[in-house]
């Protein structure tokens, strides 16, 4: 493309507004070029008539080649949309059987074994025998029962039940993060065989553009100054996917750690990341609030107030006097004797008026520490909500630009240095232009995945925004509080 033709096509962009913003820049630069790449295939395989047979044989191969050779997502050669209710299930089931999860299960039987050792009775009876050898041999039999007065038994159940609850919240926040961590190491995975698989088309193209420039150098249509050009992009493109592979293992390496194993049925879902985002967007601020408080993560700190308020009823319990009814039996030579006896601890040495206070003192402290946990969620929440729509639209922008804006341009450029119009230094710079303007859209990918699963694990949302079919997911509120959330619920 010639001087005029370029600062043409950068008025039109900067009419447009689409310079504003460096990303966009960068994504219309990708689409600069990406076409002009299909079409160096395209004058490559039609000089070289030795490979003609070829050709023929491997057309719709080819065709798909060039669509995607830079990442340009042509409609008809795109890959076909798959749900996420459609390949999360098997994944799901995979995540159910890692021995953490699996130690998570045993952790909420112990819970429940923990709730039924509470309910039961504080205190045994006690069954007492006494023989005296004296001028008349005395014999006695007593039996002691201490009465729960205070109702410890009820408060230690309260308790358990509490801390029970505490377990389950945490266990699912936990599996919540578990799970996030495990759709990032997924979505980077894929997004670097994205990298990957373009690595390797650029390393092709080069190779037919250098195959062209030699035909052109003998031709006496190019320098060779700029075959060299060349022939050192094609050791560029070489090192790069030699980075881009490493990349892609170290990415494998990371799924076998988190999951055991690297093939899974996973495809991108930014299109439910987006309906997400946007019903969460479009609730009303006055619902911000009350929707913070329901967040599964806060469920813990809930049941921590709760269980401070407990507590203080356990000191006043433990501390309360219990009365202890005792019946006896004696037999001194020919003498019965019955006996009934009532004793209670007199607390007057010690009221244990001070460790009720420090129990009250531990509801204050749970209180505030649920706020703080409340004003940080909440901050986060509204981070989340003004940083990810954006994330999305700058992404859409790039896609646009990418499928429609520059194949023309693209075309025209790659015409234009077949043609001796555009020097081959200015036409390999586009392309780096080009290619980093393609990884930056792979990056911005990962960015979105990042940003919406670390929000969905530490809210503890992820897993009940999972849970449903793909109609569900859909249609699901921008928050579904898990059941241990729905059971601090006064």
């Amino acid at each position: 493309m010639n001087k005029t033709t370029l600062a043409r096509t950068l008025a039109c962009l900067f009419r447009s507004g689409l310079l504003s913003c460096g990303l966009v820049l960068a994504a219309g630069l990708l689409a600069f070029a990406l076409a002009a790449e299909n079409d160096t295939l395209e004058v490559f395989l039609e000089t070289n008539p030795l490979e003609t047979k070829d050709i023929k044989t491997q057309a719709p191969e080819a065709e798909v080649f060039k669509a995607k050779s830079l990442g340009l997502p042509a409609k008809e050669t795109d890959t076909p949309y798959v749900a996420l209710g459609q390949w999360l299930p098997a994944l799901l089931t995979q995540f159910n059987q890692l021995p953490e999860v699996q130690a998570q299960l045993t952790r909420q039987q112990q819970a429940e074994l923990a709730i039924q050792a509470a309910d039961r009775a504080v205190y045994n009876p006690e069954l007492g025998l006494n023989y005296q050898n004296a001028d008349t041999d005395s014999y006695s039999l007593g039996l002691s029962q201490t009465l729960d007065w205070a109702d410890k038994r009820g408060v230690a159940t309260k308790r358990a039940e509490l801390e029970a609850q505490i377990l389950l919240a945490d266990i699912g926040l936990e599996r919540n993060q578990m799970l996030a961590e495990r759709l990032l190491a997924l979505a980077e995975q894929a997004q670097s065989r994205k990298a990957l698989t373009f690595a390797e088309q650029q390393l092709r193209f080069t190779k037919a553009q250098l195959s062209i420039a030699k035909q052109r150098l003998a031709a006496g249509d190019l320098s060779n100054v700029e075959l060299q050009l060349m022939q050192l992009e094609l050791a560029t493109n070489t090192a790069d996917y030699a980075l881009a592979e490493q990349a892609a293992l170290v990415a494998d390496g990371k799924v076998i750690e988190l999951l055991g194993n690297n093939n899974f049925a996973f495809s991108e879902f930014i299109k439910e990341i987006h309906v997400f985002v946007t019903q969460a967007k479009q609730a009303p601020a006055t619902e911000l609030s009350p929707l913070t408080s329901t967040l599964p993560a806060l469920a813990s700190a809930y049941q921590q107030v709760l269980l401070a308020r407990v507590n203080a009823m356990q000191v006043k319990a433990d501390t309360s006097a219990d009365p202890t009814i005792s019946l006896a039996a004696e037999k001194e030579g020919t003498d019965n004797k019955l006996g009934v006896g009532v004793s209670i601890p007199l607390q007057v040495r010690n009221n244990y008026s001070e460790l009720q206070a420090v129990a009250d003192k531990g509801i204050a402290i749970a209180e505030q520490g649920y706020l703080a946990r409340e004003r940080v969620l909440t901050a986060k929440q509204k981070q989340f909500l003004y940083a990810l729509p954006r994330l999305l639209e700058r992404y859409q922008d790039w896609r646009e630009l990418v499928q429609v804006s520059g194949a023309k341009a693209a075309k025209s450029l790659s015409q234009q240095w077949q043609a001796g119009d555009v020097s081959t230094s200015e036409y390999l710079q586009s392309r780096r232009q080009l290619a980093a303007s393609y990884l930056v859209g792979l990056n911005l990918e990962t960015a979105i995945y990042q940003s919406w699963l670390t929000w969905m694990g530490e809210s503890g949302q992820l897993m009940p925004f999972l849970d449903g079919s793909a109609e569900q997911i859909s249609q699901a509120p921008p928050h579904m509080p898990n059941a241990a959330a729905r059971s601090v619920n006064p």
